[in-house]
């Protein structure tokens, strides 16, 4: 299970237009928002990275970098880019299951296809968002076993603005026994 105040996971992708994203070599200020989403297949994760989409700015506003990333290829990657259409935002592909396991990522079986027609892979991973702090601790974090009922971005937004003005650490660090 990921920490907060510990360092999460390396995390290295291709993306569609921006080369190669890794988490270590990230510059921005206050850290990075890691938006893991099921793929092309999803037509919720669709929906939810259209208002990441739109909010990317406003994160970059107080020195935080955007990504989205799944397991998709390229080709179904390209696919949600220009479903949602991708213009700020960096969308990632290729992530393998063993690393969206070590993100405690929950992995699920395809099951067909789904209500919009495309083609389930066989296995997938389920959402999760993260607030990485630029020394790579995590400072947020949220997984989904389901596409449902996820984390809103403006929330986040808020939360940040609240995390910055009062300079207010990440909770759920203690690991000891109870």
């Amino acid at each position: 299970m990921l920490m907060p105040r510990r360092k999460v996971p390396d995390l290295a992708v291709e993306t569609l237009d921006h080369g190669t994203f890794d988490l270590g070599s990230e510059t921005n200020e206050r850290g990075t928002v890691v938006c893991f989403y099921r793929g092309l297949h999803c037509p919720i994760c669709a929906t939810y990275l259209a208002e990441f989409e739109k909010l990317v700015p406003a994160f970059a506003e107080r020195g935080v970098g955007s990504i989205a990333v799944s397991s998709d290829d390229a080709v179904r990657a390209r696919g949600m880019a220009e479903k949602i259409p991708a213009e700020a935002l960096r969308i990632g592909y290729g992530l393998s299951l063993a690393k969206a396991k070590e993100w405690g990522l929950y992995i699920s079986t395809g099951r067909g296809k789904t209500s919009i027609g495309i083609e389930e892979p066989a296995l997938f991973s389920e959402p999760g968002l993260f607030l990485i702090n630029a020394d790579q601790t995590l400072y947020y974090g949220s997984v989904q076993t389901m596409p449902f009922v996820r984390p809103h971005f403006r929330e986040l937004l808020g939360a940040l603005d609240f995390a910055i003005e009062k300079n207010y650490p990440a909770r759920g660090e203690y690991a000891e026994a109870v």
